[in-house]
């Protein structure tokens, strides 16, 4: 084997190493609370059949007949089945199509995971967009808990981050990688991918922040309230907020 060819096995190779990589990096800490999630119901199911496993035997053995070691090994052979049963299931991975109808509650984190699988496809420079708007979502999840999921809000939250983001993702995608580098009405398909991650970074950034605005003028004028209505101003009363 000659030396160029030991050299392409290994750029090759360090290459699918770096995507793996890239693919189990989280973007955001939704993502990862979403996944623990699963992994603690997992746990938590093995946890309930094993108790039940350990209850029916240890009935056996105090009411029929003791288990002895042929049944000491049976139960434990039924345990590691019982173990790998409910514990094989693997985490639901989001699918485009489903992002736009997902729970808002969890729509922050399910579109990072859904991210975080596309990201190692994209070039570096909307890599690092994606990390950004990782970052974004995480600060728009605690909004979109106590959000209505009727209001119009949620309706535009809902299109910009479970519709346009994956979207523009999926698009770029279905474009051949051959001519994601060639010009195209004066831009690139990589230009044009990366242009349009930095507008819906901004616009996930402004819609967390007007959400929160909102909850801090609350805030605000509750204090004021307040401070009205244990101190004073002139001795008059103040209506409540």
């Amino acid at each position: 084997m000659s030396m160029s060819e030991v050299d392409k096995i290994r750029i090759t190779a360090a290459s699918a190493i770096e995507r793996s990589r890239e693919r189990r990096r989280p973007i955001g800490t939704k993502s990862v609370a979403l996944r623990r999630q699963h992994l603690y119901k997992k746990l938590g199911r093995v946890l309930i059949a094993g108790g039940i496993v350990l209850i029916g035997a240890a009935v056996f053995g105090a009411l029929i007949q003791p288990l002895g070691f042929t049944g000491l090994l049976a139960l434990f052979i039924l345990l590691i089945g019982v173990a790998v049963l409910f514990g094989r299931s693997p985490f639901p991975e989001p699918r485009q199509a489903d992002l736009p109808k997902t729970d808002l509650k969890q729509l922050a984190g399910r579109t990072e995971i859904w991210l975080e699988a596309q990201r190692p496809a994209l070039p570096a420079p909307a890599r690092q967009l994606v990390d950004g708007i990782g970052v974004q979502l995480d600060l728009l999840a605690p909004q979109l808990q106590t959000l209505d999921a009727a209001s119009p809000a949620a309706a535009n939250i809902r299109k910009l981050v479970g519709e346009d983001l994956p979207e523009l993702v999926a698009g770029y995608q279905r474009i051949p990688a051959g001519l994601r580098t060639e010009a195209h009405a004066g831009r690139t398909p990589d230009e044009t991918l990366v242009g349009g991650l930095k507008m819906l970074e901004s616009e996930i950034g402004n819609a967390a922040r007007s959400l929160a605005a909102g909850e801090l003028d609350k805030l605000a004028t509750r204090e004021r309230y307040l401070q009205l209505k244990y101190q004073g101003i002139d001795g008059e009363d103040v209506p409540p907020v």
